[in-house]
């Protein structure tokens, strides 16, 4: 090994602070130690770090980019010490979720409120993201559990499905569309729409319904998820269609929604580690989210056995 953990903290000080003197007072050590620790440091890798111009540092690109590989190992390291004071909190367990806005903006948060009543001593972090950093954070053990309503294909994830709900239409209360009970795509054609690219999963499924239906689908307004769409719809810039979670969270009265002929399912799903079992919290937690979904209303999806490491059922 070529660096050990002292002399990594002290090149990081440097690279951080810009100096020997502010790396001195960032690890409260004198600059002398530091200028030796660094020249050691120098002399075990076999190339400079920093370039000495007018008594000035500046790091060499060598530099750069073992720098870039440090802060990996910090973030690391800084998630160790998180656990540790969450440990220290003698808490009887810890649940981190994410998921994405639509199901994120009631639906968790209403199985989150439940699953605390029977779980006080438990702590629970959650957070709402867009489908990349979701995953991310999933592969990366950062969370136990994620929630989506897209598709999800990950060799290292698995996914299980837990609800669904239809896509609907939304118009502005005053709106002609208002007046009909129930809608065809064909009777949305006339107004101006918000919706999503194609090349998204929500803007494959709508570009799906209009080509079923034999019909353009011709967009207004450009959207990147739900939520903008039902905000653009509010402030009167069209029509949209959206998901039936992503309704649900909106306050009443904002709008009106209507139901489509021949609308898509949308199916909300669980993603975990394919190399971990859920833990018994996340479980509970999974089967509270279950509850919570029928009592809202929407269509639940048969319960499967949670998967094990490699995929194997725990049943």
């Amino acid at each position: 090994m070529l660096l050990n953990l002292r002399q990594i903290e002290v090149f990081r000080a440097v690279m951080t602070t810009g100096s020997i003197s502010g790396a001195a007072k960032l690890l409260f050590v004198s600059q002398p130690a530091v200028s030796r620790l660094l020249a050691h440091t120098e002399q075990r890798l076999g190339f400079a770090l920093f370039e000495r111009i007018k008594g000035r540092l500046y790091p060499t690109p060598e530099a750069r980019q073992l720098f870039r590989e440090v802060e990996h190992v910090y973030a690391g390291v800084r998630r160790v010490g998180e656990l540790a004071g969450e440990l220290a909190e003698r808490r009887t367990g810890i649940l981190h979720i994410v998921s994405s806005p639509s199901i994120g903006h009631m639906l968790i948060p209403l199985a989150i409120a439940a699953f605390q009543k029977a779980h006080e001593d438990v702590k629970v972090t959650f957070q709402s993201l867009a489908f990349r950093p979701l995953t991310q954070m999933l592969l990366d053990n950062r969370a136990e559990i994620g929630v989506v309503i897209q598709p999800a294909q990950h060799p290292n994830l698995v996914a299980q499905a837990i609800g669904e709900a239809r896509l609907v239409c939304i118009c502005p209360y005053n709106h002609p569309l208002a007046q009909l009970p129930r809608l065809t795509v064909r009777d949305l054609l006339p107004y101006p729409l918000v919706s999503y690219g194609a090349d998204t999963p929500l803007g494959a499924l709508v570009e799906q319904m209009y080509q079923e239906a034999g019909e353009p689908r011709r967009l207004a307004v450009e959207v990147s998820s739900p939520q903008n769409a039902c905000s653009l719809v509010q402030a009167g810039a069209g029509i949209a269609i959206v998901d039936e979670f992503s309704v649900r969270s909106r306050t009443d009265g904002e709008f009106v929604v209507r139901p489509i002929a021949q609308a898509k399912v949308l199916t909300a799903s669980l993603l975990q580690s394919r190399f971990e079992p859920l833990s018994r919290l996340a479980q509970d937690f999974v089967d509270t989210l279950r509850v919570t979904m029928k009592a809202q209303g929407f269509t639940p999806a048969p319960a499967e056995p949670s998967p094990g490491p490699a995929g194997r059922n725990l049943a």
